[in-house]
């Protein structure tokens, strides 16, 4: 498929400034000539009123020596080659001056003081004519008439035209002239704006400068801004955890080389099969902390939210649970489930999510809690899963508790829990064989994809209380491909305990 030609802004800028500023410079030389000529026909007809005036005032001056006076003063007036003039004085019975041929009458008549004007053929060629009358006390009236060739009033108009339109030429040209560098120096923000982006490198990605940058470019400057440090944090975190991952990664590596090298050297079999023993276990901790390492990078945000499903969170806790009874067996740990809105289980609490990941937040909170709840207490390791539906600022929410009645959290290390390869173990007396601290980070990521949350609470008889909650739909419609993860419906469940 073809791409679209990109537009220049430049270009388009010019040819939308420049066409009509062009348009507009016609337009006015077009206005210029017909008032021009409309002009050059005012002053031309008064100047053939004037002289037919100027003689008929002469023809009364003279009386009867008028055939004998007159002539030579029209002769001498309408003798201008330049000016092409002809003219006529006759009393209707004879000629006293002039061209007999020049015609009494015509077309487009207009008075103008004494004088009528109007447009007639002479000799072949259109001749506007200026005609006066003057009355004389015996006899008929005297005419005269003054005419000029009409395309003398075009040369003249043309004349007023091309003074009119030098300057305005000269202006348009200015005007292109303007029009190009204020163009041009209207887009060298963004010029001065790509390069320095391309001066940007992934270990940089400082915020573009805005000192410079007209308002009307700011939002874009700002979002590339935001984008840069959206960017840029992505970054520090991603090497902040690949530094990290290597960081915890290193030492079940060297255990694992250590114990190997160990069942190597190792002489008395009792010696390999410790020797294997922990090579094993060493091994298992950096699957582990691999698995935890792939789920981190799972949770972040990216394609995930493009592969939610309408998930049942009743059905899901209560089947990820059924998958850590028998561990919670083997260590002498009660653990139970109860559904506290539904204690039937008969109606699911549906949800938008990753099954795969939600699996995982269930998983992490109950092995959690299985590593800190002491097995030795008189009354018992409890651990208990609870689930309802309440609602938070308005909204319906599913919510999942585990709680035990362990030691809990020291208050001073509530704040650090969520945090990568924090590690509560590490920073207190107990022996527990802790992880790499990444479990609760995991929970707390995949909350933040699902816009759900997570946080701790000391449980009301002692112990740990983890609250997760993640936003129901409302009417959610299962067809076809968006079908609820379900399981089978069981009651309220508590694993058996060897007491």
């Amino acid at each position: 498929m073809p791409h679209p030609v990109a537009n220049s802004l430049r270009r388009s800028l010019l040819r939308r400034l420049a066409a009509p500023l062009s348009l507009l410079a016609l337009m006015s030389g077009l206005i210029a000539y017909w008032l021009a000529w409309q002009y050059t026909q005012h002053v031309v007809d008064r100047s053939l009123a004037d002289l037919a005036t100027a003689i008929s005032r002469q023809v009364q001056i003279a009386g009867p020596d008028a055939p004998i006076t007159v002539p030579p003063l029209a002769q001498a007036m309408f003798s201008d080659p330049v000016e092409q003039l002809v003219y006529r004085i006759s009393n209707g019975e004879t000629e006293i001056a002039g061209d007999p041929k020049l015609p009494l009458q015509g077309t487009s008549v207009r008075r103008m003081h004494y004088a009528y004007v109007f447009e007639t053929q002479h000799e072949g060629t259109s001749v506007r004519v200026a005609q006066v009358r003057v009355n004389q006390p015996q006899g008929n009236p005297i005419v005269v008439e003054v005419g000029q060739p009409v395309h003398h009033r075009f040369r003249i108009a043309a004349e007023f035209l091309v003074a009119i339109m030098m300057p305005l030429l000269l202006l348009l040209l200015a005007g292109w002239v303007i029009v190009w560098r204020v163009v041009n120096q209207q887009l060298n923000p963004l010029t001065d704006l790509a390069d320095s982006l391309n001066r940007q490198t992934h270990t940089s990605l400082e915020p573009v400068d805005e000192t410079f940058v007209p308002i009307e470019i700011r939002p874009l400057t700002s979002a590339l801004n935001g984008l840069l440090d959206r960017l840029k944090t992505a970054l520090d975190s991603q090497r902040k955890f690949i530094a990290d991952a290597a960081h915890q990664l290193r030492t079940p590596l060297t255990a694992v080389k250590l114990h190997a090298e160990q069942a190597a050297t190792a002489r008395e079999p009792k010696q390999v099969l410790a020797a294997v023993r922990e090579l094993r276990a060493a091994a298992d901790r950096a699957v582990r902390l691999s698995n935890q390492l792939l789920s981190l990078a799972r949770a972040e945000p990216g394609e995930q939210a493009a592969r939610f499903v309408n998930v049942d969170m009743a059905a899901l806790a209560f089947e990820t649970g059924a998958e850590w009874v028998p561990r919670a067996l083997a260590v002498h740990v009660d653990l139970g489930f109860q559904r506290l809105d539904d204690p039937t289980n008969d109606h699911p609490l549906i949800a938008r999510g990753n099954p795969v990941l939600l699996h995982e937040v269930i998983a992490n909170l109950l092995d959690n809690a299985l590593k800190y709840v002491p097995p030795t207490r008189y009354d018992g390791a409890r651990i208990t899963m609870s689930v309802s539906q309440t609602r938070v600022e308005g909204q319906t929410m599913a919510e999942i508790v585990v709680e035990d009645n362990g030691a809990g959290v020291p208050p001073k290390q509530q704040a650090e829990l969520f945090k990568r390869f924090f590690r509560g173990d590490g920073q207190s007396d107990t022996s527990v064989d802790g992880g790499a601290g990444l479990g609760l980070a995991i929970v707390h990521d995949i909350m933040v994809l699902h816009g759900g949350s997570v946080h701790y609470e000391d449980a009301p008889e002692g112990g740990a209380r983890f609250i997760v909650r993640i936003p129901v739909v409302a009417d959610a419609v299962t067809s076809g491909r968006d079908v609820p993860v379900r399981v089978t419906k069981k009651p309220a469940h508590r694993a058996p305990v060897d007491m």
